[in-house]
Protein backbone atom coordinates (compact mmCIF):
# COMPACT_ATOMS: atom_id res chain seq x y z
CA UNK A 1 0.00 0.00 0.00
CA UNK A 2 1.21 3.70 0.00
CA UNK A 3 1.02 6.57 2.63
CA UNK A 4 -2.28 7.84 0.97
CA UNK A 5 -4.53 5.66 3.38
CA UNK A 6 -2.91 7.22 6.06
CA UNK A 7 -2.54 10.49 5.91
CA UNK A 8 -3.71 12.97 7.99
CA UNK A 9 -7.14 13.42 8.59
CA UNK A 10 -9.62 16.57 9.94
CA UNK A 11 -10.97 16.15 13.12
CA UNK A 12 -12.69 19.35 14.20
CA UNK A 13 -9.59 21.59 14.61
CA UNK A 14 -6.71 18.84 15.16
CA UNK A 15 -4.89 16.65 12.69
CA UNK A 16 -4.80 12.81 13.41
CA UNK A 17 -2.48 10.04 13.27
CA UNK A 18 -3.95 6.04 13.53
CA UNK A 19 -6.01 8.09 16.31
CA UNK A 20 -3.91 9.94 18.35
CA UNK A 21 -3.36 13.68 18.51
CA UNK A 22 -0.50 15.00 16.84
CA UNK A 23 -0.48 18.59 15.80
CA UNK A 24 -3.73 21.53 16.13
CA UNK A 25 -5.21 23.09 12.71
CA UNK A 26 -3.86 26.66 13.30
CA UNK A 27 -0.86 26.42 15.56
CA UNK A 28 2.99 27.57 15.13
CA UNK A 29 3.86 24.21 14.26
CA UNK A 30 1.12 23.91 11.67
CA UNK A 31 2.26 26.57 10.02
CA UNK A 32 5.92 25.79 9.92
CA UNK A 33 5.09 22.40 8.69
CA UNK A 34 2.83 23.14 5.63
CA UNK A 35 5.23 26.54 5.07
CA UNK A 36 8.66 24.18 5.49
CA UNK A 37 7.08 21.36 2.95
CA UNK A 38 6.21 24.16 0.70
CA UNK A 39 9.74 25.64 0.52
CA UNK A 40 11.23 22.08 0.45
CA UNK A 41 9.28 21.70 -3.10
CA UNK A 42 10.63 24.51 -4.86
CA UNK A 43 12.88 23.85 -7.80
CA UNK A 44 15.21 26.18 -9.71
CA UNK A 45 14.94 26.68 -13.32
CA UNK A 46 13.93 28.73 -15.83
CA UNK A 47 11.47 27.59 -18.68
CA UNK A 48 13.98 28.20 -21.82
CA UNK A 49 16.76 25.99 -19.92
CA UNK A 50 14.80 23.31 -20.16
CA UNK A 51 15.60 20.34 -22.74
CA UNK A 52 12.55 21.15 -25.03
CA UNK A 53 12.67 18.38 -27.55
CA UNK A 54 12.03 18.83 -31.35
CA UNK A 55 8.55 17.18 -32.78
CA UNK A 56 7.93 15.64 -35.81
CA UNK A 57 4.82 16.50 -37.93
CA UNK A 58 2.56 14.05 -36.20
CA UNK A 59 3.67 14.99 -32.35
CA UNK A 60 3.09 18.63 -33.52
CA UNK A 61 -0.38 18.20 -35.26
CA UNK A 62 -0.85 16.47 -32.00
CA UNK A 63 0.18 19.54 -29.49
CA UNK A 64 -1.67 22.21 -31.98
CA UNK A 65 -4.90 19.93 -31.90
CA UNK A 66 -5.46 20.32 -27.88
CA UNK A 67 -7.26 23.36 -27.53
CA UNK A 68 -6.56 24.20 -23.84
CA UNK A 69 -3.36 26.25 -24.78
CA UNK A 70 -5.62 29.88 -24.08
CA UNK A 71 -7.31 28.50 -21.11
CA UNK A 72 -3.94 27.51 -19.54
CA UNK A 73 -2.19 30.71 -20.37
CA UNK A 74 -4.78 32.63 -18.88
CA UNK A 75 -5.37 30.89 -15.71
CA UNK A 76 -1.31 31.12 -15.24
CA UNK A 77 -0.89 34.69 -16.04
CA UNK A 78 -3.94 35.71 -13.32
CA UNK A 79 -2.61 33.73 -10.81
CA UNK A 80 0.93 35.24 -10.12
CA UNK A 81 -0.40 38.58 -9.84
CA UNK A 82 -3.47 37.81 -7.66
CA UNK A 83 -1.35 35.72 -5.41
CA UNK A 84 1.39 38.74 -4.57
CA UNK A 85 -1.81 41.24 -3.49
CA UNK A 86 -2.43 38.12 -1.09
CA UNK A 87 1.24 38.33 -0.01
CA UNK A 88 1.33 41.91 0.34
CA UNK A 89 -1.52 41.85 2.67
CA UNK A 90 -0.17 39.01 4.93
CA UNK A 91 1.36 39.97 8.50
CA UNK A 92 2.97 36.73 9.01
CA UNK A 93 6.62 36.72 7.21
CA UNK A 94 6.82 33.03 7.05
CA UNK A 95 3.45 32.91 5.69
CA UNK A 96 4.07 35.62 3.14
CA UNK A 97 7.04 33.97 2.02
CA UNK A 98 5.22 31.13 1.04
CA UNK A 99 2.25 33.11 -0.90
CA UNK A 100 5.58 34.97 -2.91
CA UNK A 101 7.06 32.07 -3.45
CA UNK A 102 4.23 30.48 -5.44
CA UNK A 103 3.06 33.57 -7.09
CA UNK A 104 6.76 33.70 -8.31
CA UNK A 105 6.18 29.58 -9.46
CA UNK A 106 2.48 30.25 -10.62
CA UNK A 107 4.56 32.93 -12.91
CA UNK A 108 7.01 30.99 -14.38
CA UNK A 109 4.62 28.09 -15.33
CA UNK A 110 2.65 31.10 -17.08
CA UNK A 111 6.56 31.78 -18.72
CA UNK A 112 6.57 28.04 -19.34
CA UNK A 113 3.27 27.89 -21.51
CA UNK A 114 4.27 30.74 -22.90
CA UNK A 115 7.18 29.24 -24.26
CA UNK A 116 5.58 25.68 -25.22
CA UNK A 117 3.48 28.10 -27.40
CA UNK A 118 6.25 30.02 -29.18
CA UNK A 119 8.40 26.94 -29.34
CA UNK A 120 5.63 24.58 -31.08
CA UNK A 121 3.95 27.23 -32.65
CA UNK A 122 0.55 26.68 -30.33
CA UNK A 123 -2.85 28.29 -31.54
CA UNK A 124 -3.96 30.36 -28.66
CA UNK A 125 -4.96 34.18 -27.84
CA UNK A 126 -2.80 36.39 -26.10
CA UNK A 127 -3.35 36.41 -22.02
CA UNK A 128 -5.54 39.27 -20.81
CA UNK A 129 -4.62 41.52 -18.00
CA UNK A 130 -6.74 41.31 -14.96
CA UNK A 131 -7.93 42.68 -12.09
CA UNK A 132 -7.99 41.59 -8.15
CA UNK A 133 -10.45 44.07 -6.31
CA UNK A 134 -10.63 41.36 -3.40
CA UNK A 135 -7.23 39.21 -3.28
CA UNK A 136 -7.83 37.01 -0.19
CA UNK A 137 -11.48 35.78 -1.43
CA UNK A 138 -10.07 35.30 -5.27
CA UNK A 139 -7.37 33.45 -4.01
CA UNK A 140 -9.63 31.27 -1.65
CA UNK A 141 -11.72 30.47 -4.64
CA UNK A 142 -9.06 30.11 -7.08
CA UNK A 143 -7.28 27.45 -4.43
CA UNK A 144 -10.51 25.34 -4.69
CA UNK A 145 -10.53 25.24 -8.11
CA UNK A 146 -6.78 24.63 -8.34
CA UNK A 147 -7.32 21.20 -5.78
CA UNK A 148 -10.33 20.18 -8.64
CA UNK A 149 -8.12 21.08 -12.20
CA UNK A 150 -5.36 19.63 -10.79
CA UNK A 151 -7.03 16.56 -9.63
CA UNK A 152 -8.30 16.00 -13.46
CA UNK A 153 -4.78 17.52 -14.31
CA UNK A 154 -3.21 14.65 -13.17
CA UNK A 155 -5.44 11.99 -14.53
CA UNK A 156 -4.86 13.35 -18.06
CA UNK A 157 -1.20 13.50 -17.64
CA UNK A 158 -1.02 10.08 -16.57
CA UNK A 159 -3.09 8.92 -19.88
CA UNK A 160 -0.82 10.67 -22.08
CA UNK A 161 2.06 9.77 -20.55
CA UNK A 162 0.41 6.16 -21.20
CA UNK A 163 -0.33 6.73 -24.32
CA UNK A 164 3.21 7.77 -25.59
CA UNK A 165 2.37 9.49 -28.25
CA UNK A 166 4.85 12.31 -27.23
CA UNK A 167 8.88 12.58 -26.33
CA UNK A 168 10.02 11.82 -23.07
CA UNK A 169 11.15 15.01 -22.48
CA UNK A 170 8.05 16.45 -22.78
CA UNK A 171 6.83 14.68 -20.22
CA UNK A 172 9.53 15.12 -17.99
CA UNK A 173 8.76 19.33 -18.08
CA UNK A 174 5.31 18.61 -17.49
CA UNK A 175 5.74 15.77 -14.90
CA UNK A 176 7.68 18.88 -12.90
CA UNK A 177 4.72 21.12 -13.45
CA UNK A 178 2.52 18.65 -12.30
CA UNK A 179 4.73 18.23 -9.34
CA UNK A 180 5.07 21.73 -8.51
CA UNK A 181 0.48 21.92 -8.58
CA UNK A 182 0.42 19.26 -6.24
CA UNK A 183 2.66 21.80 -3.56
CA UNK A 184 0.40 24.54 -4.76
CA UNK A 185 -2.44 22.29 -3.85
CA UNK A 186 -1.30 21.14 -0.41
CA UNK A 187 0.04 24.49 0.52
CA UNK A 188 -3.40 26.33 -0.12
CA UNK A 189 -5.47 23.50 2.02
CA UNK A 190 -3.13 24.34 4.88
CA UNK A 191 -3.16 28.04 4.15
CA UNK A 192 -6.71 28.06 4.29
CA UNK A 193 -7.57 25.69 7.43
CA UNK A 194 -4.56 27.77 9.30
CA UNK A 195 -6.29 31.41 8.57
CA UNK A 196 -9.67 30.46 8.85
CA UNK A 197 -9.07 28.82 12.14
CA UNK A 198 -6.88 31.58 13.35
CA UNK A 199 -9.84 33.92 12.91
CA UNK A 200 -12.06 32.87 15.97
CA UNK A 201 -14.78 30.17 16.33
CA UNK A 202 -16.90 30.92 14.36
CA UNK A 203 -14.95 31.12 11.10
CA UNK A 204 -13.37 28.12 12.64
CA UNK A 205 -16.69 26.17 12.80
CA UNK A 206 -17.73 27.31 9.46
CA UNK A 207 -14.60 26.32 7.69
CA UNK A 208 -15.87 22.87 6.75
CA UNK A 209 -19.09 24.50 5.52
CA UNK A 210 -17.22 27.01 3.50
CA UNK A 211 -14.80 24.76 2.07
CA UNK A 212 -17.80 22.60 0.58
CA UNK A 213 -19.51 25.60 -0.75
CA UNK A 214 -15.92 26.78 -2.74
CA UNK A 215 -16.03 23.33 -4.11
CA UNK A 216 -19.36 23.22 -5.24
CA UNK A 217 -18.87 26.39 -6.98
CA UNK A 218 -15.70 25.12 -8.77
CA UNK A 219 -17.81 21.93 -9.75
CA UNK A 220 -20.92 24.04 -10.63
CA UNK A 221 -18.61 26.38 -13.22
CA UNK A 222 -16.50 22.84 -14.80
CA UNK A 223 -20.14 21.16 -15.23
CA UNK A 224 -21.65 24.87 -16.79
CA UNK A 225 -18.12 24.64 -19.43
CA UNK A 226 -18.76 20.91 -20.55
CA UNK A 227 -22.55 21.75 -21.40
CA UNK A 228 -21.87 25.04 -22.90
CA UNK A 229 -20.81 24.86 -26.59
CA UNK A 230 -20.02 28.72 -26.61
CA UNK A 231 -17.42 28.62 -23.39
CA UNK A 232 -14.01 29.02 -23.87
CA UNK A 233 -12.00 26.54 -25.70
CA UNK A 234 -10.28 24.12 -23.56
CA UNK A 235 -11.58 25.04 -20.15
CA UNK A 236 -13.43 21.33 -19.92
CA UNK A 237 -9.62 20.09 -20.50
CA UNK A 238 -9.76 17.20 -18.99
CA UNK A 239 -12.11 15.55 -21.43
CA UNK A 240 -10.95 17.67 -24.30
CA UNK A 241 -7.58 16.70 -23.68
CA UNK A 242 -8.05 12.97 -22.79
CA UNK A 243 -10.14 12.39 -25.94
CA UNK A 244 -7.11 13.30 -27.30
CA UNK A 245 -4.55 10.53 -26.55
CA UNK A 246 -7.10 7.70 -25.52
CA UNK A 247 -9.54 5.49 -28.41
CA UNK A 248 -12.54 4.49 -26.85
CA UNK A 249 -12.49 6.94 -23.85
CA UNK A 250 -14.72 6.12 -20.90
CA UNK A 251 -15.57 8.14 -17.39
CA UNK A 252 -14.31 4.80 -15.79
CA UNK A 253 -11.06 5.37 -17.60
CA UNK A 254 -10.39 9.10 -16.67
CA UNK A 255 -11.53 8.50 -13.02
CA UNK A 256 -9.62 6.05 -12.15
CA UNK A 257 -6.22 7.60 -14.09
CA UNK A 258 -7.62 10.71 -11.62
CA UNK A 259 -7.85 8.63 -8.49
CA UNK A 260 -4.38 6.85 -9.42
CA UNK A 261 -2.46 9.72 -10.07
CA UNK A 262 -3.56 11.62 -7.45
CA UNK A 263 -2.93 8.93 -4.58
CA UNK A 264 0.56 8.59 -5.82
CA UNK A 265 1.12 11.82 -5.91
CA UNK A 266 -0.36 12.38 -2.35
CA UNK A 267 1.34 9.96 -0.71
CA UNK A 268 4.47 11.80 -0.86
CA UNK A 269 3.54 14.57 1.70
CA UNK A 270 4.04 14.14 5.47
CA UNK A 271 1.03 12.68 6.51
CA UNK A 272 0.66 15.32 9.43
CA UNK A 273 -0.75 18.10 6.92
CA UNK A 274 -4.14 18.28 5.79
CA UNK A 275 -4.74 16.93 2.06
CA UNK A 276 -7.64 18.03 -0.41
CA UNK A 277 -9.54 14.76 0.10
CA UNK A 278 -13.60 15.41 -1.04
CA UNK A 279 -13.17 15.11 -4.57
CA UNK A 280 -10.83 11.93 -4.77
CA UNK A 281 -13.22 10.65 -2.33
CA UNK A 282 -16.29 11.64 -4.48
CA UNK A 283 -14.79 10.26 -8.11
CA UNK A 284 -13.55 7.18 -6.30
CA UNK A 285 -17.23 6.69 -4.86
CA UNK A 286 -18.13 7.68 -8.79
CA UNK A 287 -15.92 5.55 -10.33
CA UNK A 288 -17.37 2.46 -7.70
CA UNK A 289 -20.49 3.48 -9.18
CA UNK A 290 -19.84 3.56 -12.76
CA UNK A 291 -18.56 -0.04 -12.51
CA UNK A 292 -21.72 -1.37 -11.92
CA UNK A 293 -23.35 0.05 -15.02
CA UNK A 294 -22.38 -0.72 -18.83
CA UNK A 295 -19.86 1.02 -19.74
CA UNK A 296 -19.70 4.05 -22.61
CA UNK A 297 -17.82 6.34 -24.19
CA UNK A 298 -16.94 9.58 -23.06
CA UNK A 299 -18.76 10.86 -26.53
CA UNK A 300 -22.44 9.60 -24.85
CA UNK A 301 -21.75 12.07 -22.21
CA UNK A 302 -20.70 15.04 -23.95
CA UNK A 303 -21.86 14.95 -27.15
CA UNK A 304 -18.43 14.73 -28.66
CA UNK A 305 -16.67 12.43 -31.30
CA UNK A 306 -14.87 10.84 -28.29
CA UNK A 307 -11.74 9.43 -30.49
CA UNK A 308 -8.08 9.93 -30.38
CA UNK A 309 -8.20 10.03 -34.09
CA UNK A 310 -11.03 12.63 -34.53
CA UNK A 311 -9.27 15.11 -32.20
CA UNK A 312 -6.50 14.84 -34.43
CA UNK A 313 -8.64 15.70 -37.41
CA UNK A 314 -10.06 18.75 -35.54
CA UNK A 315 -8.78 21.67 -37.01
CA UNK A 316 -6.34 24.40 -34.94
CA UNK A 317 -8.22 27.55 -33.86
CA UNK A 318 -5.73 30.33 -35.71
CA UNK A 319 -3.60 31.92 -33.12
Amino acid sequence: GTRASIVARPNGNRLLIDGETTMRVGSKEHRELFCRTFFEGHRKYEPADLRWPELNGEELQLLRGLPFWTHALQFESDAGPMIRLVAALENDSVVREALELQAYEEERHARLVQHAIDLYDLPHEPAKEASSPDPIQEFTQFGFDECLDSFGAFGLFALAREAKLLPDEIFQIFGNVMREESHHIVFFINWYAHRQTNLGPAERTLRPVRSLWHYGKALLEIADLVRDDDADDGADFIVTGAQAFVDDLTPQKVIHACVSENEWRMASFDRRLLLPRLVPSLAAFAGATLRLLPERSIAWFTGGSGSKADSRERTPRAA
